[in-house]
């Protein structure tokens, strides 16, 4: 069989969505998942993500990229300790979800973040962040490991280059010219009316709003066939995920 490879945007809590895509992927055991991060955060069963992506390891290969909102539940598992900007933004929501797990299997899930990777490049020189980086040597050579998580820069900046601009142009950005083509999360689709992933230049952005009112999106690397959901919301009917925050007119970056 032909071997696929697949990148999944931002989960945030919705188990449901996660093994609802699983399924309509139709894996076969050849296949690789890249995960672009942020696993927790927003719908109710953020510790059950981690079980259902535990487990999916052993029968698949996956590579699991690290998002922001996953530092935040590491740092907690971690330490215990919390702050107002992540419980206002999911954070509540991934403790709440840990109610009944004991301090093994936190542990376990406590490993697994640990482990994960901050950015991936395959043999074919794609990249795949969560976020971005800012250094024009690279990734490997960021000076602030957290842009990997959070910048925003790398997108907005393929979002709005002037498609006349020739790659071989003095103007052209050198941050693009480092890889064959980068996938990114992180900021949601949503936030521009486009319900699927988007590309600009050789970025794509899987993160289709599954935190919010959108689906869950895989995309095949090789094809760029589409894999998705239905909305999340529609499968939490009775939640809110991270719709209706209040405290998000105040932070609308996070």
């Amino acid at each position: 069989m032909e071997k696929r490879t697949f990148t999944i945007g931002d989960i945030h809590g919705g188990l449901k969505a996660l093994v609802e895509l699983i399924e309509r992927l139709e894996l076969q055991y050849n296949d690789t998942l890249i995960f672009l991060g942020d696993y927790v955060d927003g719908w109710s069963e953020s510790a059950q993500v981690l079980d259902y992506l535990i487990d999916l390891e052993t029968r698949y290969d996956c590579i699991f990229i690290k998002g922001n909102h996953d530092v935040y539940c590491e740092n907690w598992l971690k330490s215990g300790e919390t702050n107002d900007i992540w419980l206002f933004h999911g954070g509540k929501m991934t403790i709440e979800s840990y109610k009944r797990y004991t301090h093994k299997e936190k542990k376990v899930h406590l490993q697994f973040l640990e482990r994960m990777k901050l950015f991936h490049v395959d043999t074919e020189n794609r990249l795949f962040i969560h976020a971005g980086f800012t250094s024009m040597h690279g990734p490997a050579k960021e000076m602030y490991e957290s842009n990997y998580n959070w910048d925003r820069t790398l997108w907005e900046m393929a979002l709005t280059m002037d498609k006349r601009i020739q790659k071989d142009a003095l103007v052209y950005p050198k941050r693009l010219l480092l890889f064959k083509e980068i996938y990114i999360g992180h900021t949601p689709t949503t936030r521009y009316d486009v319900t699927v992933p988007m590309q600009g230049c050789n970025v794509w952005n899987v993160d289709t709003g599954a935190a919010f009112k959108g689906k869950l999106s895989a995309l095949n690397i090789d094809t760029k066939e589409v894999v998705q959901t239905e909305p999340v919301n529609q499968l939490y009917p009775d939640e809110l995920g991270r719709n209706e925050n209040p405290y998000r007119i105040i932070k609308k970056n996070f």
